[in-house]
């Protein structure tokens, strides 16, 4: 008869010694060489000296191939499958000269219409993306918030939270610790024992920021993540991203949410279809976005 294995077994390395586990991230960074940013000596950057560099983005070009099936022949729909040479490969410039240097205590806010390649900037900056041309510089390895390939839907919370502090990094000891703030950070109280399947979106996700939040990160990259929870957990988010930025931190934002840039960034990037168009202060750089809109 099997001797059924507890959670406990399950996750510590000392009873697997000829297990080698697979990454826990999906979007593990730690293939990135790491440059200090003052070492570099080929950047036409413009550096202000009074200040400490954490990220240079240098002349930064992405491109995607990407299949294309060219334009429609004739009136019959159904002819395009019939006719494969069509498919072609098509080039998508998603970042066309990108530039810019990110020094420690900014916030930085990056906008643009849907497919503007903000995403695509973050994850060159993480290297998830690699450049087509250009370069990008970093004092240390960027942390893309969010431990979602770590959380196993099947376990509780309670177990989440565990491995999710583990990935991060943390020992036994340190994840016991901030257990209870990770729970009420997320609001998850009444729910930390139930399977994370059947949590809502929204569960699911403030528990993934409390538990990547709960780290203190040089360089943080996050996408999006304050578009879920209420009003409440919201402030609450920016509040935490203010703090990791007064802590010596840097971090990116990505958010269509100009209120949410506004309160929580000191300085806003705004891409258009691959271009940097401006580069300042947030409400300037909100403002000039608003009247292309319209």
């Amino acid at each position: 008869m099997a001797v059924p294995i507890s959670f406990d077994d399950l996750i510590n390395p000392g009873l697997h010694p000829e297990y080698e586990p697979a990454p826990i991230f999906s979007d593990d960074t730690s293939f990135i060489d790491v440059v200090k940013p003052e070492d570099i000596k080929s950047s036409t950057l413009t550096v202000d000296e009074t200040r400490q560099p954490v990220v240079m983005v240098d002349n930064l070009h992405v491109k995607y191939q990407v299949f294309s099936s060219g334009k429609a022949v004739g009136t019959a729909g159904a002819r395009r499958l019939l006719q494969p040479k069509m498919r072609g490969v098509r080039t998508v410039h998603a970042l066309q000269g990108i530039s810019f240097v990110a020094y420690e205590n900014e916030s930085i806010g990056i906008i643009g219409s849907n497919g503007s390649g903000k995403s695509t900037l973050l994850r060159a900056i993480t290297g998830l993306t690699p450049p087509a041309s250009g370069a990008v510089y970093a004092r240390s390895r960027p942390s893309l918030l969010g431990v979602g390939a770590a959380l196993i839907p099947d376990l509780s919370g309670d177990k989440n939270i565990t491995l999710g502090g583990l990935a991060l990094g943390y020992n036994r000891q340190e994840v016991e610790t901030m257990r209870e703030e990770i729970t009420k950070f997320a609001e998850l109280e009444e729910f930390i024992d139930l399977p994370m399947r059947t949590y809502s979106s929204g569960m699911a996700a403030r528990l993934k920021f409390a538990i990547a939040a709960s780290k203190q990160h040089d360089i943080l990259i996050v996408d999006e993540a304050l578009a879920v929870g209420d009003a409440k957990f919201r402030k609450r988010s920016e509040a935490k991203i203010r703090e990791i930025r007064e802590n010596a931190g840097t971090v990116f934002l990505v958010s269509h949410s100009m209120n949410s840039i506004k309160e929580t960034c000191n300085r806003c990037i705004w891409i258009e279809k691959g271009v940097q168009k401006m580069d300042g202060d947030p409400d300037t750089v909100i403002k000039a976005y608003q009247q292309h809109k319209k």
